[in-house]
């Protein structure tokens, strides 16, 4: 009789995945991507490649790969970042090899970023990436907390406010979204969805050699 009982409780081999968070400034996608890490080992934040310089208390490799104008821009001409982008004068870009290496050895990544990031690592990862966006329950809700945190002035609040409705308008090009009238509950609903797509068909790479095993005659 076959012994299929050796690997019952190992886990099966799975790739790995892209899991976006997005959302306009307020609604949410920081407090979450903060409570994804520190209640789940399996996925790390990815980390970007940066011109900006490195602050006191960051870590090379771990908050950034920090780097110069002259070999980012070689990187972006090797076509060594999955997406790239300028902020206010700095680049920040994805580095392809660090992130295709983790998924093929079944590391999930947490990604941070807008809608515009979002679209260039669909276009080039689309079987690995999960694509969730946050929505304030409203706007008045949206300003009364961009107001709260007290760190901005009244015209700054205005211009993130008109931002915020410019990336609502690309929800639909996101698999998944919540509302976030409630941090825990939003929180849940994420964390629902990441295990959900955990357990794709596509992803479970070590699922064949299993089925197989449990199909061999006793």
């Amino acid at each position: 009789m076959a012994d299929h009982t050796d690997n019952a409780d190992a886990p099966l081999q799975r790739r790995g995945l892209m899991f976006i968070l997005s959302s306009p400034s307020g609604a949410g996608k920081t407090t979450i991507s903060r409570m994804l890490l520190a209640r789940d080992e399996h996925i790390r934040m990815s980390v970007s490649v940066t011109t900006r310089p490195q602050r006191r208390g960051e870590i090379e490799g771990k908050d950034y790969f920090f780097t110069d104008r002259s070999r980012f821009d070689r990187m972006v001409e090797e076509r060594e970042f999955l997406e790239w982008a300028e902020v206010f004068g700095h680049c920040y870009g994805t580095p392809k090899s660090h992130i295709r290496d983790g998924l093929d050895e079944g590391q999930d990544f947490l990604f941070d970023i807008d809608w515009q990031g979002t679209q260039q690592l669909y276009q080039k990862m689309e079987r690995d990436v999960v694509r969730v966006f946050l929505l304030p329950p409203s706007l008045a809700e949206l300003h009364r907390r961009l107001t709260a945190r007290a760190t901005d002035s009244v015209d700054v609040i205005a211009g993130r406010m008109a931002r915020a409705q410019a990336e609502i308008s690309h929800w639909d090009g996101y698999d998944y979204v919540v509302i976030n009238d409630d941090i825990d509950r939003c929180f849940d609903k994420v964390v629902q969805i990441l295990e959900a797509e955990r357990q794709r068909r596509a992803r479970q790479t070590g699922l064949i050699g299993f089925v197989r095993d449990l199909m061999r005659p006793v």
